[in-house]
């Protein structure tokens, strides 16, 4: 047989050297787009312009034309001198103009300040000049808590009123419909700061969490992932815009061209009537939004939409409470887990084939817990006080800490606190959590609020979720009170349904009854 291999020639080194050419050959960076949620605006605006974005109340814009608003104020912020790293503060419930400050301030390359409107007025004072803030735009609820700081805000060149006219403030909406859409455009890296969220403070000030371009892109393109959504989504606003950047979910409904339904105070009653109004199809909340919501008249309830999709995060929710939502509103709760620091996703709790065959109450445990990595969040562990990662035992306890895209640069002008927030090239979240046999997360406590009694660690979460599941409770918190012989104690602060009864040694049976006895509250403090 002649060899198939005669006449051709043998290759040396040099000759494969040749054939492939060095990786660097097919690099083109002028072909790469940073990552940044503002290229979700210019997807929408190309794809979707006649499309409903946003509602707030009776008004509404098409894609085309929220966007061309945005543009109008970028352009308005850079004729007052806004520029790339500059800071601007708002301060404002779910309104059009809040959602648009998502857009309009980061296009410019400046950095959106969102303020926790449930603060006071030192608070504001605090937070305005700690950020270098120039530009204050406040709602009108907010307009005389920084006039009684203005003069101690030496940084501030300009305060602009939101809504309607007030004394010695730029009026948002006249600026805004007087300006032209034009403005010039700088370059955005995706490792830019996009905003400053601060955090709550409670024995310390809050921290200013820098948020890049890259990390709020990844969150929400996790977000899509494991909780797909479509143009034909109605999304309502029931989290507020400003904490963690509305989970993202400001550029998120963008990014698939949905729309926004705003709304200024989260009550059932005006929850349930704008979700029949508009057909709601989605929202965010906090589980002690989704209890408010759980134990509403039921005239109210049945104004609800079925099938609505529920994402919730904030405080690990009660098993009953996801239990009562899906059963009784026929909604689909999707509970997941993160940290402002963490832009803020790292963990969801996915639904796997083998969950179908459960109970409803052995699902919505399930569903009770943090859950799994999100795919483009990064890494998560949870680790022992010497760094080793606990058993998947679902007793052990660690803290979880995480690495990944979606972790901040850092807390502002506050070198120390980043640096042990992020020692050892990971963040440290300060949760206390157990993983299962089959990888879920599930937190027990923060690590300074675990309750020592007699030895014991309790988990003030497990007791919480607990005393939930007794018919006359609505909401409950337990904390550890000095006791003379175990140390600690839990102790349960409880409130109690509308027209429901029940006294404080039902309660402690009931906890009993339901749990390990050392884990059992000791004592009961109803608040109205």
């Amino acid at each position: 047989m002649v060899s198939m291999l005669v006449g051709i020639k043998r290759s040396t080194k040099a000759d494969v050297e040749i054939l492939q050419p060095k990786a660097f050959a097919f690099f083109r960076p002028d072909m790469e787009t940073p990552l940044t949620p503002l290229e979700f605006a210019r997807r929408a605006r190309k794809l979707y312009p006649d499309r409903v974005a946003v509602i707030d109340g009776e008004s509404r814009w098409s894609y085309a034309q929220f966007l061309d608003r945005c543009d109008r104020w970028s352009a308005v912020l850079q004729r007052l001198g806004v520029g790339a790293g500059d800071r601007v503060a708002y301060l404002a419930p779910n309104t059009h103009a809040q959602l648009e400050s998502f857009y309009s301030v980061p296009q410019l390359g400046a950095v959106l300040v969102p303020l926790n409107f449930r603060l006071t007025a030192d608070d504001f004072l605090y937070l305005i000049n700690h950020s270098g803030a120039g530009v204050v735009c406040a709602h009108r609820d907010y307009l005389e808590a920084i006039n009684n700081i203005r003069a101690h805000l030496p940084c501030v060149e300009h305060f602009v009123a939101l809504t309607g006219e007030a004394n010695d403030w730029l009026n948002y909406e006249a600026l805004l419909q007087a300006s032209s859409a034009e403005f010039v455009r700088p370059e955005i890296h995706e490792t830019d700061l996009l905003t400053i969220n601060y955090t709550s403070g409670t024995t310390s000030r809050p921290k200013g969490v820098m948020i890049t371009h890259r990390n709020a892109w990844m969150n929400s393109i996790g977000t899509l992932l494991h909780q797909p959504m479509t143009c034909a989504d109605c999304y309502l606003w029931t989290l507020p815009m400003f904490h963690a950047n509305g989970w993202t979910f400001v550029w998120t409904i963008t990014a698939v061209g949905a729309t926004h339904i705003c709304l200024r105070k989260v009550e059932p009653r005006a929850v349930f009537e704008l979700m029949a109004k508009e057909q709601v199809t989605m929202l965010c909340a906090a589980p002690t939004v989704l209890i408010s919501l759980t134990n509403a008249p039921e005239d109210m309830r049945r104004l609800a939409p079925k099938g609505v999709r529920v994402v919730t995060a904030g405080a690990p929710p009660a098993a009953s409470t996801i239990q009562r939502l899906e059963e009784e509103l026929g909604w689909t709760i999707t509970h997941v887990y993160g940290l402002t620091e963490t832009a803020p996703f790292i963990t969801v709790c996915e639904q796997r084939p083998e969950h179908t065959s459960l109970s409803v109450s052995e699902r919505a445990a399930i569903k009770a817990r943090q859950g799994v990595e999100l795919i483009t969040s990064g890494e998560l562990r949870v680790v022992d006080e010497e760094g080793n990662d606990v058993p998947c035992d679902g007793i052990t306890q660690g803290e979880i800490i995480a690495r990944g895209n979606v972790i901040m640069a850092g807390y502002y002008n506050d070198k120390k606190a980043t640096e042990q927030a992020l020692r050892g090239g990971w963040f440290h979240t300060g949760d206390a959590a157990v993983v299962h046999p089959d990888g879920y997360v599930e937190i027990r406590d923060r690590l300074k609020d675990v309750i020592i009694s007699g030895g014991e660690n309790i988990s003030s979460v497990e007791v919480e979720g607990a005393l939930l599941r007794h018919r006359a409770v609505e909401e409950v918190a337990i904390v550890g009170f000095p006791d003379e012989r175990w140390g600690e104690a839990p102790h349960a602060f409880v409130v109690l349904k509308q027209g429901a009864r029940a006294d404080e040694r039902e309660l402690l049976d009931f906890a009993r009854a339901n749990l390990a006895h050392f884990n059992a509250p000791h004592s009961v403090t109803f608040v109205k």
